[in-house]
């Protein structure tokens, strides 16, 4: 059982594979850098994918663990499950042009947008209805529409008025007019709506220089205002002066309020009163100084004031207020609260503000009539009338307005000292936050209709939702653009066009935008009605098919409403007497089948009496007419060089070509493309493999060699040349496997190597495609078994090792492959400094010493790990190791203890010496 350092749950492992040992070896390591391990990984030749992973799971800190086949398998059912879903649901969605049961290509296109209604009046088969002519346009397409044919009309936008932004610069000789400023471009446009199409445009804002401003100073003159008045004596000169350094086109007015008059308690105070307008907006500042100054405080009852009286009629009295098409500005100063609807009840007040103005002599005569609106009502006429609000108001009430402001859009709130003397500034401040932001509104849309905004600001920011309706932060002269999309899901009645208007909050500007609704067909304008082809005149012929008067119904508009049922209509639906109605897959309608529709619209049913369908051929591989033809009343018409009832036989004989260009190599008969062998010595997919021909034995013998040893003419392609069968190792030649036990045919192979060694091996080939060759593990020479490894090379000679012979060339051979492990070792050894410490063994611990003698078979390596492993530089638990050489020796390593001990021996060169045996070999070898 291996129990990996991540916590996974044990693993049972079966006999372990080299490339599993070197992966479990690199995990086991210890190293604690993922790059090292990744690294580790590639270097001991596991595939980059099993690396990468590991990096993976080593990077992020999480145990990666191998799932059960069992759950990759159920894994995969849910994938399919999943996929099989969405493609019903994407069938499902596909049909909804057929499911809309359209009766004329108005009604099509107004399904969706995908829909379109074909016009080919030899367009319908036999048993199908007019609805049929509704489809998506691939699927007609399919059926035989060309697309001249079809009707599918597109939406559009026009600009009608797009008059460039205005880069207007305070410092201009030639002053422009508020009318001959423009921040928002185009101006109008004209949009078609298909339903479901939408319509995308942009507009472009840009915040102009200099652009006039209008400021309407609104106060509380209650008896707690009495000190704020003073302040605000000279509001108008110094307000004036700080503005001209925002604008050259500055209007100031100045407006009171206190109560509704049944509500105020007077005192020693002015007679009270609901709202007063002192001054219409003004360019003088030293007139609103001298009216101001006239101004006297009142007095009331309650706290909360009747300030929303007073911002309704600044707001609706335009003409009396003096507002132009300009920035709106409304400053609303106060120490308290604010009645709303519903508390005019206190004075006996019920009826609803009207919204409408009333002031007569600059006061509001309506006080005592209406109640107070309600912030809703507020909210509307501000935004009509393109007014931003700023609240000055002091701290006690600051939380009380803040609620109020996130109601109004385009609206602030500032902290009113006690005495008002940093009026101004708050003025100015609030003004720079409220035109810094600009916010798109729209007006009130037709039923049916959506709109979408996106907007692009400073910096590439992109906002969607409702915050592509706004971009913030905006500079004088800054440009920003928004993108809209406007979508129609169905026609309004007698497809009036409509108008919408799209503006920016507190702006004058607006854009004007006319929709027009596509209801009807380009077609059904040529419509002939009371047409011949409709029944007698019974309906309008347009778009290849007839639109039925009211009260007739039928693809010719044969039949009145009034009969569509009888029994004689029925019998014409009727193939004979033992069926159904229209096979059961339709309905009669006036003595004829309108056949059913599937929920896939690629399905269909069709004939006379519905008794066909498209749908219900023969399958091969799970495909209908085996994917090589299509389905027509229930047969295949299959495709050119395929037949079968499914269509599933090929007649196209190049799959069974053999090497030599004949057909099934002469021994067979091609029959859907597989050949089927008539000599039975011969197997394969082409009748060319022939197990126990002659010649068999020798043609195979490279790769055997290379796969079984690892040497032979084949050894550096190996991996290339030699896949093509499964290798199973066997002890002794009894163990082959023998003819008598066998139902294919097997070959019996004597081979001998270039030292004269002589190796056995059967070849065959199972299923007539799977060979399989088993060949004995050791080598032999003149037929007696010896180690693998050590044969007599010729006779009369000593024995050798392979690799250190006499040979001259086996030397060299040898010599370089254990040269290659050496740089390979050397090189991990070099790359692998870690805290300070050194050598080979110490950073990556003495499985892999292990693992590198084994592999490499080679003394020097044992030599390198010897000199570098101890029990000072890497403390390790034998109880674990022990363990995990049980799993080494599995693999028949028999080095690996050799490792395990030179890592954890003191004296290691000492025993080097002991286990390689002469002294001055070892020291001549380790000076090579």
């Amino acid at each position: 059982m291996f129990v990996n350092q991540a916590g996974c749950r044990p693993v049972k492992q079966r006999k372990m594979s080299l490339q599993s040992l070197q992966s479990y070896l690199c995990e086991r390591s210890g190293w604690k850098d993922p790059k090292w391990l990744f690294s580790c990984c590639l270097k001991t030749g596991i595939p980059y994918e099993i690396c990468f992973t590991k990096f993976m799971s080593s990077s992020l800190n999480q145990p990666l663990c191998f799932v059960s086949f069992q759950m990759d398998l159920r894994l995969l059912s849910i994938a399919t499950l999943l996929g099989i879903l969405c493609f019903c649901s994407a069938q499902q969605e596909g049909s909804d042009c057929i499911k809309a049961n359209a009766q004329s290509c108005g009604e099509c296109i107004q399904v969706a947008e995908k829909c379109g209604w074909c016009t080919d009046t030899d367009f319908l088969k036999q048993g199908e209805s007019k609805s049929a002519r509704c489809d998506e346009l691939q699927s007609l397409i399919t059926k035989g529409c060309t697309k001249a044919k079809i009707e599918n009309p597109r939406g559009s936008t026009s600009i009608n008025k797009n008059k460039a932004v205005t880069n207007r610069k305070k410092d201009m000789v030639e002053k422009l007019k508020a009318d001959q400023i423009t921040q928002i471009q185009p101006q109008k446009l004209t949009l078609n709506l298909r339903s479901g199409e939408a319509q995308t445009f942009k507009l472009k804002f840009k915040r102009a220089e200099d652009y006039p401003i209008d400021l309407y100073y609104l106060m509380d003159l209650s008896f707690s205002m009495k000190d704020d008045l003073e302040n605000v004596k000279n509001l108008g000169t110094d307000l004036m002066r700080e503005m001209k350094e925002v604008t050259s086109d500055f209007k100031i007015g100045f407006g009171s309020f206190v109560e509704k008059t049944v509500i105020t308690n007077n005192d020693t105070c002015t007679s009270p009163f609901s709202y007063k307008n002192v001054l219409k907006l003004t360019e003088n500042g030293e007139e609103f100084n001298s009216l101001v100054s006239k101004q006297q405080i009142s007095g009331n009852l309650d706290s909360p004031e009747g300030g929303f009286d007073a911002i309704m009629q600044v707001a609706v009295c335009g003409d009396a207020i003096g507002w132009r098409n300009v920035t709106r500005l409304l400053v609303f100063s106060t120490d308290a609260g604010f009645h709303f609807a519903g508390d005019g009840k206190l004075g006996g007040i019920v009826l609803p503000n009207d919204g409408k103005c009333h002031l007569e002599n600059n006061m509001y005569t309506m006080s005592h009539y209406y109640d107070y609106p309600s912030i809703a009502h507020l909210v509307q006429k501000l935004s009509d009338n393109n007014i931003q609000t700023i609240f000055a108001v002091t701290e006690e009430f600051q939380p009380v307005y803040k609620e109020l402001k996130n109601l109004i859009p385009k609206s602030a709130v500032g902290t009113l000292s006690s005495n008002s003397s940093n009026v101004i500034k708050l003025i100015i401040d609030s003004y720079n936050s409220l035109s810094s932001e600009v916010i798109l509104e729209n007006g009130k849309l037709p039923e049916g209709v959506s709109i979408t905004y996106k907007s692009i600001c400073k910096n590439g920011w992109v906002g969607t939702g409702e915050n592509g309706r706004k971009c913030s932060n905006i500079s004088i002269g800054d440009e920003v653009s928004f993108e809209i999309a406007i979508k129609s899901e169905k026609c309004p009645p007698q497809g009036k066009s409509e108008t919408i208007t799209i503006k920016p909050l507190g702006f004058t500007e607006n854009v004007e935008i006319v929709l027009n609704f596509i209801c009807e067909c380009e077609c059904s304008k040529d419509g002939k009605p009371l047409s011949e082809m409709c029944h007698n005149g019974n309906g309008t012929f347009e778009c290849g098919a007839c639109r039925c008067n009211e009260g007739r119904i039928g693809r010719l508009c044969e039949c009145s409403t009034d009969e569509v049922r009888t029994d004689d209509l029925d019998a014409n639906c009727r193939k004979d007497n033992g069926t159904g109605i229209c096979s059961n897959n339709g309905d009669c309608v006036c003595g004829t089948c309108e056949c059913k529709k599937r929920e896939n619209p690629e399905e269909r049913y069709s004939g006379k009496f519905c008794e066909c369908d498209n749908f219900n051929c023969d399958r091969s591989s799970n495909k209908l007419c085996g994917g090589h033809g299509r389905c027509e009343c229930r047969v295949c018409i299959c495709d050119a060089n395929y037949t079968g009832s499914a269509c599933d036989c090929s007649l196209d004989t190049s799959t069974c070509l053999a090497a030599n260009k004949q057909i099934c190599n002469g021994r067979g008969t091609c029959e859907c493309g597989v050949c089927k062998c008539t000599n039975p010595k011969f197997q394969g997919p082409t009748c060319e493999i022939c197990p126990t021909c002659p010649g068999v034995c020798a043609e195979h013998k490279d790769c055997v060699q290379c796969r079984a040893f690892d040497t032979g003419e084949k050894k550096d392609t190996c991996e290339r040349d030699c896949s093509y069968f499964n290798l199973i190792r066997v002890k002794d030649r009894d163990k082959l496997p023998q003819p008598a036990d066998q139902s294919y045919p097997l070959s019996h192979c004597k081979e001998r190597d270039a030292n004269d060694c002589w190796f056995y091996y059967t070849y065959a080939v199972r299923n007539h495609t799977e060979r399989e060759v088993y060949v004995v593990d050791t080598l032999a020479a003149h037929d007696h078994p010896r180690p693998q490894g050590i044969c007599q090379v010729r006779e009369g000679e000593n024995e050798c090792e392979v690799g250190h012979g006499k040979a001259d060339h086996t030397n060299k051979l040898a010599f370089r492959k254990e040269l290659q492990w050496m740089l390979f070792i050397v090189y991990i050894a070099d790359i692998s400094a870690f805290e300070g410490q050194r050598g080979f063994c110490v950073n990556t611990n003495c499985y892999m010493c292990a693992l590198v003698i084994s592999l490499a078979q080679s003394p020097l390596s044992f030599l390198f790990c010897a000199n570098n492993c101890s029990t000072e530089t890497w403390p390790w638990h034998a109880a674990q190791a022990e363990t995990d050489f049980i799993h080494l020796s599995s693999m028949g390593l028999s080095l690996a203890r050799l490792g395990w001990q030179c890592c954890h021996h003191l004296s290691t060169h000492q025993y080097y010496m002991s286990i390689i045996g002469n002294k001055a070999d070892v020291t001549k070898r380790s000076s090579i």
